[in-house]
């Protein structure tokens, strides 16, 4: 009987099943190395050889292969088993993820300035819900006056009822004085549809009624129905460059069809992000942001545009 290197321990041992001990010495070697990565790819590839090589012995090559299969199935299957048991177990503040932002912006549109721009965002993924908070901030103060002053705060929950479909959530709120508004409140639910889910290229949608609620820096306030649309787009370009497409569109009216014309107001935010990953936690990114409102404030003007220069951290 021909010696065999790793069959019975990687074959007997995790399959629990007899070794084949009749394959020639260098076959049985080569076979065992590749079922020790655990690479399934590279398993399939090493086995298909030795079928080739070896193809008076494809019976006894076709039961390894089939107990590997096994055997990673089992172990795939308990861990997974394993994961859902915790992320159903897991704490309220528990499996969390996230990344702080930190850099500079220039602005231009309602106000020329530059200042300091910082971020950070959250993230929460279980079985069937995720959950995203978003924290964004964009100040400068420059001879005892602000002349930028700009606050997001954004929570959206997100049930993946289907693999491709989605019901999403979200409570806004927004500040930005430049712009004239002291407060704006939205809130929104709807469906989304993941239209492509990939490691390199990623794209979703998502639409649904909202509800908008603005309190201008003159003292009066606006209560509107809306309706939201947006999108989700990534792409990795190479190993280490991400290519980021985000858009949201809400456009709001009044209550009754004689002031629609006069209370109707489309805002439309655009960000557009390149991203270069210096290491595991942290990568540099370039974005450039653009702000539009059909129908700003007296004194305003609709478009703002902000460019930045950051750093992110993730954890």
């Amino acid at each position: 009987m021909r010696t065999v290197l790793f069959s019975l321990s990687a074959i007997s041992l995790l399959a629990g099943v007899p070794a084949q001990a009749e394959l020639p010495e260098g076959a049985q070697a080569m076979i065992d190395a590749a079922i020790a990565t655990g690479d399934k790819a590279k398993v399939a590839t090493v086995i298909e050889l030795a079928r080739n090589t070896w193809p008076e012995d494809r019976a006894e090559i076709d039961a390894i292969e089939n107990d590997f299969r096994s055997t990673l199935a089992a172990r795939e299957a308990a861990a997974a088993k394993k994961a859902q048991h915790a992320i159903r177990n897991a704490g309220l503040f528990e499996r969390w993820s996230g990344e702080g932002e930190l850099g500079a912006f220039q602005s231009s549109g309602n106000t020329e300035s530059v200042g300091i721009a910082a971020s950070l965002k959250l993230k929460r993924t279980g079985i069937d819900w995720t959950h995203l908070v978003r924290l964004r901030a964009d100040y400068r103060r420059q001879n005892g006056a602000t002349n930028r002053e700009q606050y997001l705060a954004a929570y959206e929950p997100r049930w993946q009822f289907d693999d491709d479909v989605f019901a999403y959530g979200l409570a806004q709120y927004e500040r930005d004085r430049i712009q004239g508004f002291s407060a704006r409140y939205s809130l929104s639910g709807g469906l989304g549809y993941k239209i492509v889910d990939s490691k390199a290229l990623q794209l979703s949608l998502k639409a649904g009624p909202a509800y908008r609620v603005t309190e201008f820096t003159d003292g009066t306030s606006s209560n509107s129905l809306a309706a939201l649309a947006g999108f989700d787009f990534d792409w990795q370009l190479l190993d280490r460059l991400k290519l980021t497409q985000d858009l949201n569109a809400l456009a709001e009216t009044g209550g009754e069809a004689t002031i629609i014309l006069e209370r109707a107001n489309t805002s439309i935010n655009l960000v557009t992000g390149l991203d270069f990953q210096v290491s595991d936690r942290l990568r540099s990114r370039l974005s450039y942001q653009v702000e539009y409102d059909s129908n700003p404030p007296p004194g305003k003007v609709s478009t703002d545009t902000h460019t930045r220069a950051t750093l992110i951290y993730g954890f």
